[in-house]
């Protein structure tokens, strides 16, 4: 991969955020006939896209929550260790911000999520594939 210039990087980087291949050329420092005629053309460079794809793995690996988190986070609920705010009216059209424990319902729930995670819930029976061979005419006929 070649290194990119100063002014694809800020591309890539504005795209990443906008989306939008036009504003995100203009954005970097392309004019607008460039972006409006070319701007395409810097999404096929290979550089840009492949630093386009590591900089989005890395945000994803940061910003999304994987599996083991979600089950700590939602263990912790049930548990009743996460707090909530709720506003409370203090008067005169004025609030203030209280943190409460977890209500039962959202606890319920987080139970029935991590029940539904480890299959606690189903009233299915495991059948395992049986092959029974009949053989008709060898029954005796009494």
């Amino acid at each position: 991969m070649s290194k990119l210039t100063l002014k694809q990087q800020r591309f890539a980087d504005e795209y990443i955020i906008t989306g939008n291949i036009y504003q995100s050329a203009i954005k970097a420092g392309y004019s607008k006939a460039y972006a409006k005629g070319n701007a395409s053309k810097l999404m096929e460079n290979v550089s840009i896209k492949t630093y386009i794809d590591k900089r989005l793995e890395e945000i994803k690996s940061e910003k999304v929550a994987d599996q083991q988190e979600i089950m700590e986070y939602l263990t912790s609920i049930l548990r009743g260790e996460q707090q909530e705010e709720i506003l409370r009216g203090i008067g005169e059209g004025a609030q203030t911000i209280d943190d409460i424990a977890v209500s039962a319902k959202d606890r319920i729930k987080a139970a029935e999520m991590l029940g539904k995670r480890y299959a606690m819930w189903t009233d299915k029976i495991d059948q395992t594939n049986t092959n029974l061979e009949i053989n008709v005419g060898e029954w005796d006929d009494e």
